[in-house]
C-alpha cells in the first residue's frame, strides 16, 4: 500500500467513528498515541480500530517526542502504514525508524518555511527525507489539534522541486474552509480533527462527510 493520502481525518479514538470515516470515502485515519492529547489512544484500542478498517485506508500513527523504540514497536504492534513525527524529533530521528514510512509535521511560526527546508535539506543528507510533510498551525506549548488556522501565504510558498516531499495542509479546517484552502495552498492533501468534531475524540459522521465532500471538490477545483 502507498503510505500517501490526500484526505485524512486525524484523532479517530473509536471504531464507530473509525468506520464513519470509511463510509464517507477519506483516504486516512490519524491515531493519536501523545499521551498529553485529549485524542489519545491505547495501543491495544488503536489495534481494535486498524482491524476495523478497509484495507485501503491509509493507518496514520501520530507520536510527539516518543523514543524511536517506542515508535517503531507501536507501528508494528497496532499494524500502522505511517508515522506522524509531530515533536520536536531531529532529522536523525527519521533516519533511525528503518523502513517505516514517515511524515514530518511542522507548526509553522510566524510564517517562517526557512526552519522546514533547512530540516528537508537535512533529511536529504542522511537520506531519510520523509513520504509527506504536514504544515500545522502554532501554538506555543500545543502540538497540534487547536482548530487554529495555519498560515496559508506562507504554505503556499512550499516549493515544489522534484526532491521535495508532497505537502499536507492541517490546522483549522473545515468543511466551511477546506475547499479554499486547497485552492490557497495546493497542497497535496489535507488533514482535520477538530473541525469535524463533536466533542474531542469524537466525531460528527455529518460533519466528517461534508470535510471529504468539501475537499474533493476544492482538489478538483484546483487542477
Amino acid at each position: 500500500m502507498s503510505a500517501t493520502f490526500r484526505i485524512k481525518i486525524c484523532g479517530i479514538t473509536n471504531v464507530e467513528d473509525a468506520l464513519a470515516v470509511a463510509r464517507a470515502d477519506a483516504d486516512a485515519v490519524g491515531l493519536n498515541f501523545y499521551a498529553k492529547s485529549p485524542r489519545c489512544v491505547r495501543v491495544e484500542h488503536a489495534r481494535q480500530i486498524v482491524e476495523a478498517l478497509p484495507a485501503r485506508i491509509v493507518k496514520v500513527g501520530v507520536f510527539v517526542n516518543a523514543s524511536c523504540d517506542e515508535v517503531c514497536r507501536t507501528f508494528d504492534r497496532v499494524g500502522l502504514d505511517l508515522i506522524q513525527v509531530h515533536g520536536d524529533e531531529p532529522p536523525e530521528f527519521l533516519s533511525n525508524l528503518g523502513a517505516r514510512p514517515a511524515m514530518r509535521a511542522f507548526r509553522l511560526l510566524e510564517g517562517r518555511l526557512a526552519p522546514i527546508l533547512e530540516y528537508l535539506e537535512r533529511c536529504r543528507e542522511l537520506g531519510c527525507l520523509p513520504r509527506m510533510i504536514l504544515i500545522d498551525s502554532h501554538r506555543a506549548g500545543a502540538y497540534g489539534g487547536t482548530g487554529a488556522l495555519a498560515d496559508w501565504t506562507a504554505a503556499a510558498g512550499y516549493p515544489a522541486a522534484d526532491w521535495h516531499p508532497p505537502l499536507v495542509l492541517a490546522g483549522g479546517l473545515g468543511p466551511e474552509n477546506v475547499a479554499q484552502a486547497i485552492c490557497a495552498v495546493r497542497p497535496a492533501g489535507v488533514d482535520t480533527a477538530s473541525g469535524v468534531e463533536l466533542e474531542p475524540g469524537w466525531k460528527s459522521e455529518i460533519l466528517v462527510r461534508q470535510f471529504v465532500e468539501a475537499a474533493r471538490e476544492g482538489f478538483a477545483a484546483a487542477r
